[in-house]
Order: C-alpha cells, then structure tokens, then sequence
C-alpha cells in the first residue's frame, strides 16, 4: 500500500478521492527549452511523499535533480543540463557539461582522471578525458509509464545506451530508473552487455554528488569502512577526518579516498551521509545500497568549497586512476563476448533522528 499523509492507503482508497493518480504523484516526459539545455528530453518523477526529481534521457537517464520537500539532495554545478552534443570529451572538458546531480554515470571503458593508454587497442595512446562517455550518450527506445501493482503504484523510465566505435567496444546499457508512489527511495537498475565478438574491458560507477542542505558543516559519513586509502598526499594528510564535512573553504582542494567496505553475507553493504543538524535538529541524510560483488570500491570525494560545496558517494568497480593502473592492479573487469553484468543501486532519504539512527545501526551491525 501507498504510505502517503501519515497512514497507509489501497488503491480502492486513494482512487475514491482523486480524479487522477497525478493528483498525489506520477511520471511525465518533458523537453527542456533553454540555452545549452534545449532540446534535452527530461523524465520528471513526483512520489506523493515530498520526493521529486528529474533523470535526463539525453544523459543515460542520469538523475541531474532531487529534492525533498523543497530540499536539494543534490549539489547543482553552474553548468546546468547542457545538452550532450556541447560535450568536450578532452582532458577536463567532461567538466564543462557535468551538471552536478543526484546520480551521473561514468564509463563504461574507462573512468577517473584523464590518461593515456598505450595498450588501450584502437584508443592507444589516445586522449581518455575524465570519466568517459557514457553520461554523455543519449538514450534509445524510452519507456516511461507508471501501473497499479495491486496497491502499489509503480513509476519508471527505461531506455537503451551504446558506448561503441568502429573496430573498438560495443557496450549497450540498458537502464530502469524507478520509483513507487509512498515512497523515499529510487531504484537504479542496469545490465551492461558486451555485444562484440572480443572480450572487452569495463569500468563503471555512479557518481552521486550530494550538496547543500543536506551536506553542510558538521555532517557525516556513515560508512562500513575496513580500509581507507587516500589518493594524494594530500588527502593523507586529512584523513584522520575524512568522516566529516567542513564550513566552505574558497582555497579547498579536492580530497579523495578509496574505500574497501564490509558488507552483509550476500554482498550487500549500505552507506550513508547524514546531517543532523539540519531545519534546527531536525535531521537529514541519503544513503546508498549496493552489492559488492557488482561493485566492490566505494570512492568518497570530499569538497568543501566555496560553490563548489559537493560530496561525492561513488559506488565503483575499481579506482579511478586510469586504465593502465587497473590492469596493474588486478581490478580491471572484463566482459565476454554476449556476456552481461548487473549493477543495483538504491538511493534512499533518511528523514529526521529515527530513520537516520536506523541507519547508522544497520550500517554498524555490517
């Protein structure tokens, strides 16, 4: 049933006192108009519990907006949506198009830094700019609809990505974003296929960038964390705190550190930013869930900035200092060809003290 109001209703209740489910909630296609945003087809998703946000289906259906009864979840670049073909896939030119966002795909052949690979095949010694492509592929064969599941209202987008080139890979994503009405959670769920006939390499992660109001000064990383690894001498220097966020600091610089967590027989391990400060005590947070056996590194991007006040919670396959790093190391995923791997996020709000206590005793009990 739809938890919605503070008690549970069935169908048969809800549909008595509505002249449409749009009313309390829904899914809807739109295009946006403005700028370098025109042309982009948006997937707008309300829940009914204050839970809104937005995937772009000219961006892999990554989810560029959210927010909770008028809370950002996310962190917002100045970037905005801009349309794929502004995209600069050179160096840091990835920057220039990165909107920010509740959920951006990096991959699916490589992710992190920019580098050279000279054994990168028919990319060797190639420009590999940062993150990737994929976040940057429009979408194919868009489904969106929402249905009674009994009485549950279910709501979705789905849709079709390639990542290929002529005598290189061809990776098709194909990805469900989803959500119930009643609900404080989103299900991001995806199969990468190897539709080559030659084993292909494969790096995948999602760069979640939450921001202000719920990452604010004093606010903390919930994580299961069995090793912490920093990445430059400078996070070293830091890590004592990597747990905490601080006050906006103009001469920040990025600090990042590759998490090795503990997780639940099964895989499934739970992370989380909480502030418990926030609407005077009242407290808020977001956490992940994911499998470690899909994606066995978490990497945390602290940056405390001045407008550049974001952190990132990046569920990963490996680390994000190039392709020829990964195979040295023994992390690089390779794909058969016709074989598939899956990947199973959930993005959920913890509002106020009870939920982010629950929280914080299941991550605990991990």
């Amino acid at each position: 049933m739809a938890k919605l109001f503070g008690r549970e209703y069935t169908k048969q209740e809800l549909l008595q006192k509505v002249g449409s489910v749009a009313q309390l909630g829904g899914v809807r296609q739109v295009t946006l108009a403005e700028g370098n945003t025109a042309g982009s087809r948006a997937v707008e998703f309300r829940t009914g519990t204050g839970l809104c946000f937005t995937a772009l289906a000219e961006r892999a259906l990554d989810i560029t907006s959210a927010e909770y009864r008028g809370a950002s979840l996310c962190w917002r670049s100045p970037c905005g949506d801009v349309h794929p073909s502004y995209f600069e896939p050179q160096g840091l030119g990835w920057l220039r198009t990165f909107p920010g966002g509740l959920l951006i795909t990096c991959g699916m052949t490589w992710f992190g830094a920019p580098h050279e690979d000279p054994h990168g095949g028919v990319e060797a010694h190639s420009d590999l700019g940062l993150h990737g492509r994929i976040t940057h592929i429009p979408a194919q064969n868009l489904y969106v609809d929402g249905t009674w599941e009994g009485d549950e209202y279910v709501m979705w987008a789905q849709a079709k990505m390639r990542e290929t080139m002529v005598f290189g890979p061809n990776l098709l994503l194909e990805r469900k974003v989803s959500t119930r009405l009643g609900e404080n959670r989103i299900w991001i769920d995806d199969v990468v296929t190897n539709e080559a006939f030659t084993e292909q390499e494969h790096m995948f992660m999602y760069h979640c960038n939450l921001g202000f109001p719920v990452v604010d000064e004093g606010g903390q990383y919930l994580f299961p964390s069995q090793e912490v690894l920093p990445r430059t001498e400078l996070a070293a220097d830091h890590i004592a705190d990597w747990q905490r966020f601080a006050q906006p600091n103009p001469a920040q610089e990025e600090l990042v550190y590759y998490h090795r967590l503990r997780a639940q027989a099964d895989g499934t391990t739970y992370v989380a930013f909480v502030n418990r400060n926030f609407n005077n005590g009242e407290g808020l947070g977001v956490y992940l869930r994911f499998n470690l056996n899909q994606m066995p590194w978490l990497c945390q991007w602290k940056m405390p900035g001045a407008q550049t006040y974001v952190t990132g919670i990046e569920p990963a396959t490996g680390h994000g200092d190039g392709r020829p790093n990964e195979r040295k190391s023994g992390r690089m995923i390779t794909i058969g060809p016709g074989e598939q791997r899956n990947y199973n996020l959930e993005i959920g709000v913890l509002v106020g003290h009870g939920e982010i206590g629950q929280i914080e005793d299941r991550i605990a009990a991990i």
